[in-house]
């Protein structure tokens, strides 16, 4: 079986579009008189947005609204609907409780994301397919040159009167809300939810910890021995709202630290999806490291561990330590390394079921990082070379290091369910 290497993604940084931009529809019937909102936030480096939505005359059952960003704006979340980007192109589904619109009603959801200085507000807003191309409440079906065309000759209208027939595009930015409301210091605001966390059993951005311990719905523990390794709630760096797990994780065994749910996670089922956000501090060292566990009932009660080694990701069995990929040259090649300095988004599927595991950075599947039932030489050989039916228990997040390796890492907006969560 052929298996094609996946380099890393090279991630953008991006300013938000500075404008409020509202978007109504022309005759279409669809989605008659349809209006698109787009209120952003900006700051140096990034932006959120609340989008909403408004049919017109027609009710919704289910909507896709879809826009296009001219500048360097990149999506790295949303709240509300499931969102995705292609290229310039976002798409936004709507969320399973708020896909019925009545007619002249509305529904919201916001995304986050990163852009360049300079990016243009974003063009081509449509709904369900249907253009929301601009034209005003006021204005009747034929265009503004309906007046009898033999009468006045095409140079009577005064040049005056047509340009008010569109959204004026200074207009709306002073209403709502400035573009410094923001301040440039602060990480992304405080108001947005996880993102994507719809039909997540375990849902959490650590927003409910009222001290610098993890309680409550976490717990410090520390495998087998404790020393200098320590986990705090942080308020100094988020990827959303205003707290984040902060672990410091020191070289040495025994100066591991992880963070445990308290969460019932039976919910889940055999076949478990993973998003986690964390922002990494030092390159992943040559020695191997662990920074997620998950205790496997089904083998021995022993961690399936996710972290790296030789630079690259990794997933370990602490059983046999069988690695994912294979620990040759050629194995590491189809990994990845960790980025540092930035928040990543890392998502996983481990299916109980088939003994299939499955791996993304940021969105992009990693071909070294999957191990798909059919054992392949240096990715998942050693992996499969024994039958493998996980039933993981619990979820870890936190820092090992067997060796070498002191790192600081932040975890965020983390989140487990049955069914693939996304960023």
């Amino acid at each position: 079986m052929s298996r094609t290497r996946i380099t890393a993604a090279v991630a953008a940084t991006v300013t938000a579009a500075a404008a409020v931009t509202t978007v109504l529809a022309g005759t279409a019937s669809a989605a008659q008189g349809c209006r698109v909102d787009y209120q952003p936030n900006e700051w140096t480096g990034g932006f959120t947005a609340n989008v909403r939505v408004s049919p017109g005359d027609t009710a919704l059952s289910s909507w896709t609204v879809t826009w296009s960003y001219p500048g360097g704006q990149r999506i790295t979340g949303g709240w509300n609907a499931q969102v995705s980007q292609a290229g310039s192109t976002v798409t936004a589904r709507n969320a399973a409780w708020n896909g019925s619109v009545p007619a002249g009603g509305s529904t919201e959801f916001g995304v986050q994301g990163t852009s360049t200085s300079g990016s243009a507000a974003p063009t081509g807003f449509a709904l369900n397919g249907v253009p929301c191309n601009g034209a005003p409440p006021p204005t009747t079906t034929p265009p503004p040159t309906t007046p009898p065309p033999t009468t006045p000759p095409p140079t009577t209208p005064p040049p005056t009167t047509p340009p008010p027939t569109t959204p004026p595009p200074t207009t709306p930015p002073p209403t709502t809300p400035p573009p410094t409301t923001p301040p440039p210091t602060t990480p992304p605001p405080t108001t947005p939810p996880p993102a994507g966390c719809a039909g997540a059993v375990l849902c959490d951005g650590f927003e409910n910890q009222t001290g610098s311990t993890p309680a409550g719905d976490w717990s410090v523990v520390n495998p087998d021995c404790s020393g200098a390794g320590r986990a705090a709630v942080d308020t100094t760096t988020t990827h959303s709202g205003s707290r984040s797990l902060r672990i410091d994780g020191a070289a040495g065994y025994c100066n591991h630290v992880f963070v445990r749910s308290n969460k019932d996670l039976s919910a889940v089922g055999t076949v478990r999806y993973g998003r986690i956000w964390l922002r990494h501090t030092t390159a992943l060292p040559t020695q191997h490291v662990t920074m997620t566990a998950m205790t496997d009932a089904a083998d021995g009660n022993k961690d399936l561990r996710m972290g790296g080694q030789n630079g690259a990701l990794q997933w370990n069995r602490a059983s046999d330590d069988a690695t994912l990929p294979e620990q040759s040259p050629a194995g590491v090649a189809l990994s990845v390394p960790l980025p540092t300095g930035r928040w990543t988004c890392l998502e996983f599927m481990v299916d109980g079921n088939q003994g299939q595991l499955r791996t993304w950075l940021d969105g992009t599947a990693i071909t070294g990082l999957t191990a798909d039932g059919v054992p392949t030489h240096d990715v998942d050989g050693q992996w499969l070379n024994r039958t493998w039916r996980p039933r993981l228990t619990d979820l870890k997040l936190g820092w090992e290091s067997y060796g070498e390796g002191a790192d600081t890492i932040w975890y965020d907006d983390v989140a487990l369910g049955s069914s693939r969560i996304g960023c």
